[in-house]
């Protein structure tokens, strides 16, 4: 069963930690907080920034990215020794009473994944058959999931760009006042707080952002790996201890194995041999 959505402390920390370190060290430099709070500055910023985005992006990819800010906030991935004891209970109960008997348990499980994989078992079709079904549906999210990571990468590398534009456009407004020495000061430094924005969004937001996406993709396909090779162990069969033994080799926090189109099944073969 999923577990509660609940903050993600590495990320709120991380913010409060960038944003307290820039603005720690402006002020020990003897600068004010006034000095980079400047509204037009974050509107050419940001309003660029976006509207190149939307320019470059599709937006039903765009839409999903937007949906999805809220994990990196926000982490609503799945406890894996739970995922692991629900499924060998599942296989336990298989083993005595038959694979049929799990039908009645397909209504109450929650993932779409894990309950479409175990509705395939239940209904007889070939465990090879399932794993390409359901290892092509993973390739589908991975695919959609990089997706909507890159919006958060294409932001990360306009911004920046959009700053100096803001900088040019404020130094334009300077030259209009070179008469006046004070005025040309003052306008030089609100001029580069564009440049400021720009870069700090880039790489205090939006690329971190991007980077937070890409870890929840990895925890979830892990997940989804585990639930299809669990799932696989009941449709052949397998003792529930065996299912165990196999299923907590995820456990081990590694990076998941890469793989080429056409290369998934070949990774994990031996389960279906054992079918």
């Amino acid at each position: 069963m999923p577990n509660p959505s609940k903050p993600d402390f590495a990320t709120l920390g991380g913010i409060v930690l960038a944003i307290g370190g820039l603005t720690g060290g402006l002020l020990l430099e003897g600068g004010r907080l006034q000095d980079v709070a400047q509204v037009t500055s974050a509107l050419i910023v940001f309003g660029g920034t976006i509207g190149a985005v939307m320019i470059s992006t599709p937006l039903s990819v765009l839409i999903r990215a937007a949906r999805q800010l809220g994990t990196v906030f926000f982490s609503i991935t799945e406890s894996a020794p739970e995922r692991i004891d629900e499924i060998v209970g599942l296989a336990n109960r298989a083993r005595r009473a038959g694979i049929l008997s799990l039908e009645s348990q397909t209504v109450s499980i929650e993932d779409p994944f894990f309950r479409k994989a175990l509705e395939l078992a239940v209904d007889g079709v070939e465990p090879a058959k399932i794993r390409d079904m359901m290892e092509f549906e993973i390739g589908l999210f991975e695919q959609d999931a990089g997706a909507e990571a890159k919006v958060f990468e294409a932001a990360g590398g306009y911004a920046p760009t959009i700053g100096i534009i803001g900088a040019v456009l404020g130094l334009i407004q300077v030259m209009k006042n070179l008469a006046n020495v004070d005025e040309v000061g003052r306008g030089i430094a609100v001029a580069f707080v564009a440049t400021v924005y720009g870069v700090a969004s880039a790489n205090l937001f939006f690329l971190p952002a991007a980077g937070k996406l890409k870890a929840r993709t990895h925890e979830l396909v892990r997940m989804r790996e585990l639930t299809l090779e669990g799932i696989l162990g009941i449709a052949a069969g397998l003792n529930h201890r065996l299912i165990r033994i196999k299923l907590e080799a995820f456990l081990e926090k590694g990076p998941l194995p890469k793989k080429t189109p056409g290369t998934r099944a070949a990774t994990v073969e031996p389960a279906a041999a054992e079918a």
